[in-house]
């Protein structure tokens, strides 16, 4: 998987659980901004 994928999947498995990038960010230990970065394949 490229690193676009990856980020597409995260974001619909977020979205499908109803979270915000801030409950997943809390969830993994990690800033709100890096969770955008993954969705977005950065």
């Amino acid at each position: 998987m490229n690193q676009e994928k990856i980020g597409q999947f995260i974001r619909k498995l977020r979205e499908e659980k109803d979270l915000t990038q801030e409950d997943v960010a809390k969830k993994v230990l990690h800033g709100r901004d890096a969770v955008s970065k993954w969705e977005r394949g950065l």
